[in-house]
């Protein structure tokens, strides 16, 4: 086993501390929240109570003001335990960066400290109907009015969106530039003509509460604009990073566990007589991948340290998110024929995982949309 360098012993410390939350305050729970389709609202607070949200938000604005690992641990620990309901790392390694890092004083103070604390819940509203990964395309739109914007369109596939006190949304304040036209409108939930859909009924990730949002004439107040109108899609290039750097993340140590959980079973299931695990084609699955899971870890760590220092390029983490969802799919597929008949039954934790892992390759841009910014990178000098 090839040790682990990414983490001090404080990293290690808050590990602890998040892996007995999980165990005493969602495994209990988990199972039933997935039949009703979303967390219990409460365990939002009860995080916030933990310092597990928004780690990395500033002290002045009643952060801890930690670094990224703080975060990454989090994501590891819900991968890990296959907890996929829990909307925390939407929340606090993506939606509040925006307000951190391209919100104003008042912002940051009329908001943050409530995202640490749990009481606001975030979301992104990027995704639309027609347009998938295509942001510049997006057709909601905010046009100014005195001192407000009116908001008009609607988003899909929005996570945390039932959930939600405050959205971020992508919106066009010039329908005419292209991505010059895009802008970020942080919108309450409780503003008239804001509504929420039904949440959706996934093939995965069950409690995990995704919805639609629609907007029929929201008056937005202008002090709302999130940084600089017609900078939003800047800042959405900028943030992209950070947000497929902690998918690659949650993927590798779901897969590290799973590979865990498949060990466990073919030492103790039997076929023709003898363990599983004594076949020679057990054997080789097994040995491929642990192999390529220990060569993924390095890769993901390595990434997460240029992230410490802000030397993580687009480019390298699209190849962290497009290479970590992959191989995540390819190894709960393998581990579910493993597993046999019973790899297909939702009581077991592989099949969760199999059902859950699959929108990793869709979601924080397809993985297509990731080889087309790798290929660009290789390509721009020519």
């Amino acid at each position: 086993m090839i040790p682990r360098t990414v983490f001090t012993e404080e990293h290690e410390q808050f590990r602890d501390t998040v892996r007995k939350f999980l165990e005493h305050e969602v495994a209990p729970h988990h199972a039933q929240w997935e039949k009703e389709g979303q967390v219990d609202r409460t365990l939002w607070t009860k995080a916030g109570e933990m310092g597990f949200l928004c780690p990395q938000a500033p002290e002045a604005f009643g952060g801890l003001e930690l670094d990224f690992g703080y975060n990454a641990i989090v994501d590891e620990e819900i991968g890990r335990t296959g907890f996929t309901g829990i909307g925390w790392g939407l929340h606090s390694d993506i939606a509040v960066p925006y307000i951190v890092n391209y919100g104003t004083d008042e912002q940051k103070d009329k908001y943050l400290r409530r995202c640490i604390s749990g009481e606001v819940v975030t979301a992104i509203a990027m995704t639309e109907p027609g347009t998938g990964s295509d942001l510049q395309s997006v057709r909601t739109t905010a046009v100014r009015n005195g001192d407000h914007y009116v908001l008009n369109g609607s988003k899909t596939f929005i996570t945390n969106g039932q959930h939600a006190d405050l959205v971020i949304v992508v919106a066009k304040t010039d329908p005419n530039a292209g991505a010059a036209g895009v802008s970020l409108l942080l919108v309450e939930a409780d503003s008239p003509g804001f509504k929420k859909g039904t949440n959706l009924d996934k093939v995965g990730m069950k409690a995990q509460d995704t919805s639609e949002l629609f907007f029929d004439d929201v008056r937005v107040p202008a002090e709302n604009l999130l940084g600089a109108e017609g900078q939003g899609f800047i800042y959405l290039m900028q943030e992209l990073p950070q947000e497929r750097l902690s998918v690659a993340i949650s993927a590798i140590a779901n897969a590290e566990a799973a590979l865990g959980w498949t060990v466990d079973y073919v030492k103790e299931r039997k076929a023709f007589g003898r363990p599983v695990s004594s076949f020679q084609n057990t054997q080789f699955k097994l040995a491929e991948l642990s192999s390529e899971c220990t060569a993924m870890r390095v890769f993901v760590d390595r990434c997460l340290e240029l992230h410490y220092s802000k030397q993580l390029d687009v480019a390298t983490a699209a190849k962290a998110k497009l290479l970590a969802t992959d191989f995540q799919c390819k190894l709960l597929d393998e581990c579910v024929q493993l597993h046999g008949g019973y790899g297909y039954m939702w009581e077991y934790p592989i099949a969760r995982a199999w059902a859950d892992a699959r929108v990793q390759r869709i979601y924080a841009g397809t993985n297509e949309i990731m080889k087309l910014i790798i290929s660009r990178e290789m390509l721009k000098d020519g």
